[in-house]
């Protein structure tokens, strides 16, 4: 590394917030994980995806220190995880109308019956 490059980090590192410099550690590091993790092509899991999703809600500086994927990838998979948990969300989980007990199904009967118009 250049003695330029180390004194340009030095600086940074001293004007910059803690919390940036820790989200920005912490997305190194991830990274780091998954490199290490494969040897020809970076694979990502879906806890990958998840962990690129939430810092990017939190960290507003994230795209500076995404290198494995493009930014615009990491809003795809927020947008589709958006989608797969209000897909879920709005599904019913019970198919069909809800069972009506006997009695009342002879009270309405017994009305319409009583009742024809």
């Amino acid at each position: 590394m250049s003695i330029c490059k180390v004194l340009f980090l030095l600086f940074r590192g001293l004007f910059v917030s803690r919390s940036n410099l820790t989200l920005g550690n912490l997305a190194l590091r991830q990274q780091l994980t998954v490199q290490q993790r494969t040897i020809k092509r970076s694979k990502l899991k879906n806890k990958d995806r998840i962990f690129w999703s939430w810092i990017s809600q939190i960290w507003p500086d994230w795209k500076s220190n995404l290198i494995i994927v493009k930014p615009e990838t990491v809003i795809k998979w927020h947008r589709q995880g958006f989608k797969l948990y209000w897909r879920w969300k709005s599904q019913s989980h019970k198919v069909g109308r809800p069972k009506i007990s006997k009695e009342i199904r002879y009270l309405i009967r017994q009305m319409s019956r009583e009742n024809p118009t």
